[in-house]
């Protein structure tokens, strides 16, 4: 019997979740899963595949799930996206291939995300990752500049086109933001790192703490690969550049989400890579986005007494999730609005205290489409503060364009490709994800590796 109503997923509650870093959302049961995928309606012409940046065949998968064959959901999902675990948990479905979900017109769209993270974990907890099974080999090589999504992404189709892939990582593990940015309690690192190995047993080549650029350039790899792809992502912080941004207890994003995710600073001191101790403290957040989010949940499980979102437009121009600024909410995150920093203030320590703010209002629309905000004549507040992070965004790192002069990037250093199949003004060389396109979503990155890996297998043909 179908059902109108969207199934809810379960999760840890607020009290509890917010005490530890385990996953806040814990997966459908398979009766939520099954009554689920039958709200489908089965589009004759789905838009939903449309709306998916790597195309997954979404009737299908859901029609498998209805069929109780779970496996077989998870096989239709792999043919298209190799992260689907990852993508069920991270990708921002409501904005992407539920928002064209027809059912979505009149009630709720089918949860699609849900599905996929369903389908995903059913194989990883009951038969393993079943690694793709490549194409004849080819005699080509491709390496791929960079572990993150884009590069996976990339490096999962041109292995199962029967290419030599090899991953280069700068860090000493493969997953790129998905391990660095993107904290415990949304996605496990075990789960990026099980499909990191699916893609090994597939014949993938991974070799971490190689800085192409500074351990070899991209010319030097092109004597020794057919063709190139770079997806070395966005790692660049931005600054607020007021007064006092270089106090003690002031972090970039990058810096602390690194700390804790990948140098898992919150079990010091069994890892030594710590974060200043939060506990009891005022830490506020500068930005409205899911970096944020992650930092300023981060934040509060660290032991913050108070955690604030300091946002210079208001809640509805911000590019967070809502599923993320709901959690947030749920969890004590307080929010100020219209509010934006004017300087940070110390001890003779050097030590952070405090924050001004100017409060501001929304005036005409800026180059992005939100509305600008305006200071407000004399509105300036100081708020005390032990700790700070600035989420405002990242460049692109520079290291591949100064040593690869040759290759055109934009003002900002972003690579500049032919958007129709990723190709630089090299040949033999792609790029895709943040370094071209700057800070997005997983799935947009994905999206330009899959397009690469379907050019890069063109050009060696």
């Amino acid at each position: 019997m179908k059902t109108t109503i969207r199934v809810k997923m379960p999760e840890q509650p607020p009290l509890e979740r917010v005490k530890n870093f385990s996953e806040v959302n814990l997966g459908l049961t398979t009766e939520q899963a099954i009554a689920e995928a039958k709200r489908c309606i089965q589009c004759k012409k789905p838009k939903c595949i449309a709306g998916c940046p790597v195309n997954v065949k979404i009737p299908q998968f859901i029609a498998a799930i209805v069929n109780e064959d779970f496996a077989n959901a998870a096989t239709i999902l792999k043919e298209d996206n190799v992260l689907p675990a990852v993508c069920g948990r991270v990708c921002p479905q409501e904005e992407q291939c539920e928002k064209q979900c027809v059912l979505g017109i009149k009630q709720e769209p089918v949860a699609i995300g849900y599905l996929e993270r369903f389908a995903a974990d059913f194989e990883r907890n009951n038969s393993g990752i079943k690694p793709v099974k490549p194409m004849p080999a080819t005699g080509k090589k491709v390496a791929i500049i960079g572990g993150g999504p884009s590069g996976l992404s990339c490096a999962g189709d041109l292995i199962a086109m029967g290419h030599a892939v090899t991953v280069f990582e700068a860090l000493h593990d493969i997953g790129g933001v998905l391990l660095y940015g993107i904290p415990e309690f949304r996605l496990p690192k075990e789960i990026v790192r099980a499909e990191v190995t699916a893609m090994k047993q597939a014949g993938v080549e991974f070799i971490k703490d190689y800085v192409v650029g500074l351990t070899e350039t991209v010319e030097e790899l092109l004597q020794r690969f057919d063709a190139a792809f770079i997806g070395v992502g966005a790692g660049l912080p931005y600054f607020l550049n007021i007064e006092g941004e270089n106090l003690n207890g002031i972090y970039t994003s990058n810096e602390f989400l690194t700390r804790v995710n990948l140098l898992k600073a919150y079990t010091f001191p069994q890892n030594d890579t710590p974060v200043m101790d939060l506990k009891d403290k005022n830490v506020a957040v500068f930005g409205g986005g899911n970096t944020a989010m992650d930092s300023v949940r981060t934040a509060l499980r660290l032991g913050a007494k108070r955690a604030m979102i300091m946002y210079r437009r208001t809640e509805a121009e911000m590019p967070a999730r809502k599923e993320e600024v709901a959690h947030s909410k749920e969890e004590g995150v307080e929010y100020m609005l219209l509010v934006a920093p004017l300087e940070f203030k110390g001890d003779e320590q050097g030590w952070l205290k405090s924050v001004t703010i100017q409060k501001c209002e929304l005036g005409e629309a800026d180059a992005s489409g939100r509305r600008r905000p305006i200071p407000i004549p004399d509105a300036i507040e100081e708020i005390p503060i032990d700790a700070a992070v600035i989420a405002i965004g990242n460049g692109s790192n520079p290291i591949i364009s100064r040593t690869t002069p040759a290759l055109n990037v934009n003002k900002w250093g972003n690579i500049l490709v032919n958007e129709e199949n990723m190709a630089t003004n090299l040949p033999g060389v792609y790029a895709g994800g943040d370094i071209v396109t700057g800070g997005a979503t997983v799935i947009l990155a994905m999206g330009a590796g899959r397009t690469a890996a379907n050019s890069i297998n063109e050009y060696l043909k």
